[in-house]
């Protein structure tokens, strides 16, 4: 797990930067420093920094005959993970920064944010609009529902990361505060608010989550996950 110190040190001393596309036309020959160009004069298509490319927009206004501006942040201090080599399954529309560590068969759904340094077990799924903050660990063949919040611990810097241990039901909207740990085969129902640590094997629900029983038999069925679901061929 990446130690707090080092996430804020990383953050502060980053080159802040505001990632940009560019699409102009123009037939006069431009210069873009620190950027990626492709050109096929007229057509210009720029990726970099914008910081590095405004000038050279700015200075050759009145020759861009039309031109598109995109971008998905301004000032950001790490960029998104590179996904194209981790043996999961990621949908569109999930935001995992760099440093999230994620395992084989995991499944990341649309909406899902998942923020530096956490790490998500192997076949876990971590469903649509869920938020996994900085440096929270799940573990294996765990589920985190829909909207469900695992809190992050970057701020105040003396807070413990959450722990969800293996084979863990999380319902959909629930609250995992900051230095919660879910012991393994536990189930939190549906929109709990979880103030402290959970026992293996203990259904919680409420708000503040508080016992409701032990897993048994009829509970099981609540937490069965689908293998099938986490296959990637």
């Amino acid at each position: 797990m990446i130690n707090n110190e080092d996430i804020v040190k990383k953050i502060a001393q980053s080159k802040k930067k505001t990632s940009c596309k560019v699409i102009l036309n123009c037939k006069k020959k431009l210069i873009f420093k620190n950027a990626k160009v492709f050109v096929s004069l007229p057509l210009y298509i720029v990726y970099g920094d914008y910081e590095d490319i405004k000038d050279t927009l700015k200075e050759n206004e009145k020759d861009i005959e039309d031109m598109i501006i995109e971008n998905q942040s301004r000032n950001s201090a790490l960029p998104l993970l590179n996904t194209l080599n981790i043996n999961a399954r990621i949908e569109p529309g999930a935001i995992i920064r760099e440093g999230v560590i994620i395992k084989d068969n995991a499944v990341i759904m649309m909406g899902a944010i998942i923020n530096i340094g956490a790490e998500i077990g192997e076949g876990s799924m971590i469903d649509m609009g869920a938020v996994i903050g900085a440096r929270a660990k799940v573990g294996s063949s765990c589920h985190i529902g829909a909207g469900a919040v695992i809190a992050g611990v970057i701020e105040p810097p003396s807070s413990t990361p959450v722990l969800i241990e293996d084979n863990v039901f999380i319902g959909a909207n629930a609250v995992i505060v900051e230095g919660v740990r879910i012991g393994k085969n536990s189930i939190v129902g549906a929109g709990a608010v979880v103030l402290e640590d959970v026992k293996e094997g203990m259904v919680v629900g409420g708000v503040p989550a508080k016992v409701i029983k032990k897993l048994d038999s009829s509970s099981l069925k609540k937490k069965e996950i689908i293998p099938s679901l986490r296959k990637l061929t």
